[in-house]
């Protein structure tokens, strides 16, 4: 027997795994490839709501627990995925710079504002207004870390790809049994893919469409990562991965011209020199209305548990809200009741 079946390896699974493993339990990884939100996610970690102004919930101690876990990842897997980069917000009037001050004097966001106006001028880009700086930024190669922590686990006899079959899972005494695994928990980590999960399914599990490019633009002198209605980050090689878009009714992965004009567009707002695109990916975020992820274990199935609704802040909330599940499992510390799926259940009954 295991300790634990996970389903998923994106970023939610792989972060419950590694910490599953960190602490010396046994694990089993299922996963059939058919969720890439997490393969081609920015993978922007930045403590900040722009558009508001308002902190990251619990954004000092998501940094804390992730500048931990990635570097203990960087070791065991002998690669760099995380990059620390600043993050400038362009200014396009002085009104955006009093409003940045403003929210650089608030206790909350005093640790992540920075006071000073940076003029530097970035060959490609006009800004007469110049740039705010987020600091404690970078982001994490999602697509590399996966990919070099799938074959972790394959090369350890710890990753089987194939499609879950929910009618194979038995609820036994101590735990579950799927097929030939034995386990003391499954914990499913699927993402958009939790709407064909029979436990799980009338959980509020949203769908946001995201769609991105990679661009080539030779002129364009970058060294940090631009955000205001896209980011543009480099890659290095004259390469930028550039988003993101925002739909609510396609609940496809497929990339769109709708999507593909909207990011021009957006684009052509920041940057003056000529781009051409190089590739264009889509993928399905799993987010939750009310903008916490859904962490617990089922009402009446105690071996059954999820880890999901990351949405655009999968490489920050990841490692923090897995460390969360697995000492509720493991040590019966409670779960903050904004992640807990308690907090859906009739009044009355959590």
């Amino acid at each position: 027997m295991i300790d634990y079946l996970i389903v998923g390896s994106g970023l939610a699974g792989i972060s419950f795994a590694e910490i599953a493993l960190h602490n010396g339990r046994s694990i089993m990884v299922l996963d059939n490839n058919s969720q890439n939100s997490s393969k081609i996610a920015g993978g922007l970690y930045n403590p900040v709501i722009l558009k508001r102004f308002s902190e990251v919930w619990k954004a000092q101690e998501q940094l804390t627990l992730m500048n931990e876990f990635y570097s203990l990842l960087e070791s065991k897997l002998k690669c760099k995925v995380d990059f620390k980069r600043p993050i400038l917000r362009k200014f396009f009037s002085v009104e955006e710079q009093n409003n940045w001050f403003a929210a650089s004097d608030k206790i909350a966001l005093t640790p992540f504002l920075s006071t000073e106006l940076i003029s530097k001028k970035y060959v490609g880009i006009d800004s007469p207004y110049g740039y705010g700086e987020v600091l404690q930024t970078g982001y994490v190669d999602t697509a590399l870390l996966l990919n070099k922590y799938r074959l972790y686990l394959n090369v350890n006899n710890l990753f089987q790809q194939e499609s879950f079959d929910y009618d194979a899972l038995q609820i036994v005494s101590g735990g579950i049994q799927y097929k030939n695994t034995k386990a003391k928990h499954i914990v499913f980590a699927e993402g958009f893919g939790m709407h064909a999960n029979p436990y799980f399914k009338n959980l509020p599990l949203d769908g946001t469409k995201g769609e991105l490019f990679i661009i080539s633009a030779p002129q364009l002198n970058l060294d940090v990562i631009v955000n205001t209605s896209v980011f543009i980050l480099p890659l290095g090689n004259d390469l930028f991965k550039v988003g993101a878009t925002y739909n609510w009714r396609d609940k496809t992965d497929l990339p769109t011209e709708e999507g593909k004009t909207e990011l021009m567009e957006r684009i052509k707002e920041i940057i003056t020199c000529d781009f051409e695109i190089i590739d264009h990916f889509a993928g399905v975020r799993p987010t939750v209305k009310d903008r916490r992820p859904l962490v617990g274990t089922h009402q009446y199935h105690k071996t059954l548990h999820i880890l999901n609704g990351l949405g655009t802040r999968g490489v920050m909330l990841g490692p923090a809200m897995a460390k969360a599940l697995f000492e509720n499992i493991e040590f019966d510390i409670p779960l903050d009741k904004e992640i807990n799926i308690d907090r859906f259940l009739p009044k009355g009954k959590n």
